[in-house]
């Protein structure tokens, strides 16, 4: 897979999570057996609103040469790997339901694939 197919996925992935969380943040949590009060209302749209910034950044900068994003790359693969440790963290302590599986797949991969591309295909 070429880097600017992954980014486009990772990107795609990133919005549409975004949206649901700035649109929808209590149905969306919801899915995976959490019930938002008023706070945890207003963060989830605060963390909607950055994956949809993640998700441009993607997009915009897809087809850009390796070394003028490198830095993204970097930057993007320590934050999915954080948010592969937190979701699997709120998976084991029992804060999602089993849908919550599905959240910490997508992290590990999109950290995976950032990894790869990074530190792996750029050697």
């Amino acid at each position: 897979m070429k880097l600017s197919r992954f980014l486009l996925i990772k990107g795609v992935i990133t919005l549409v999570f975004g949206v649901l969380f700035l649109v929808f943040p209590a149905g969306t949590m919801s899915l995976f057996g959490v019930t938002l009060e008023q706070v945890g209302i207003f963060m989830t749209r605060y963390f909607g609103i950055a994956m949809i910034g993640l998700g441009l950044i993607c997009l915009v900068e897809k087809n850009k040469a390796y070394h003028a994003i490198e830095g993204i790359l970097l930057s993007l693969f320590i934050t999915d790997a954080i948010g592969f440790i937190v979701a699997l963290q709120a998976q084991l302590t029992g804060l999602l339901n089993a849908l919550g599986w599905f959240v910490v797949l997508i992290w590990l991969l999109l950290a995976l694939g950032l990894g790869y591309f990074r530190f792996v295909k750029a050697a």
